[in-house]
């Protein structure tokens, strides 16, 4: 493994699971099952063991970004992977697109964006929160994805960059949407994320006045199903709704 190449050491233990995302470096990582020595990495591949000076054995394996979903440090609720997966799919997000993403938050979603387009451009009006997206998408090896502190509101009246796909996961959506036209190459896609009935409704009534086409508004529920020796059933430690994705083409 190369240096500064980032893996995931993952161990279990009386059925107590413990994974750390780690960069191959002459660092230490010192887990309670016992001391690391990170150059040891250096000589392995994807798959191989390395043992901790307690004698703990730790699977080599290459994070993906369910993993840094799980890891990454939180400012607030993020955005669902259900949630995630309609955008990527609605908008056909591919390794050619350049994407807008507007409301950062802790990064959870440009981290997505990044992992497949060919460059991200992210607002977030709040310095700190940039901060710690910042730092996530530094942890998962991204460097497509460039970071701005500003209000979308103002901004997107004065960029001069077209893009293939926006995404908007912001209080204030409806007052951007009147602008992505100017920004959005023809044919390009237009996502937006809402918690709440009213605002979804202000988005759409937004999106019908810009004259977009191919406008959809969904609810992505999700269940988990639990198995045990009682039987099976939905699980009720989740929430199925988490918000509203609407996707409309320029």
């Amino acid at each position: 493994m190369l240096t500064g190449e980032l893996v995931l050491l993952k161990t279990s233990h009386r059925d107590k699971v413990r994974e750390f995302i780690v960069k191959v470096s002459d660092d230490q990582l010192h887990t309670d099952f016992g001391i690391i020595e990170l150059s040891s990495l250096a000589d392995k591949v994807l798959g191989d063991i390395v043992v901790s000076h307690k004698g703990q054995e730790f699977t080599i394996q290459r994070p993906k970004m369910p993993d840094f979903f799980r890891h990454a440090k939180r400012t607030g609720a993020p955005m669902m992977p259900k949630d995630i997966g309609m955008i990527i799919a609605y908008t056909g997000l591919n390794k050619n697109d350049v994407v807008l993403d507007a409301g950062t938050g802790s990064g959870i979603l440009t981290m997505y964006l990044g992992s497949i387009a060919k460059r991200v451009v992210t607002y977030e009006v709040r310095d700190d929160f940039v901060g710690v997206a910042r730092k996530n998408v530094e942890n998962a090896g991204l460097d497509n994805v460039e970071l701005r502190c500003g209000d979308i509101v103002e901004e997107i009246k004065n960029l001069d960059e077209k893009f293939d796909v926006i995404t908007l996961d912001t209080q204030n959506s409806k007052d951007v949407i009147p602008y992505v036209r100017n920004v959005l190459y023809p044919g390009g896609f237009l996502a937006t994320y809402s918690p709440f009935f009213e605002q979804t409704k202000e988005i759409r009534d937004a999106i019908e006045a810009a004259n977009f086409y191919e406008v959809m508004t969904f609810e992505c529920s999700e269940r988990e199903i639990s198995f045990s020796s009682r039987g099976t059933r939905p699980s009720t430690s989740k929430v199925g709704h988490t918000g509203f994705i609407s996707i409309a083409r320029a």
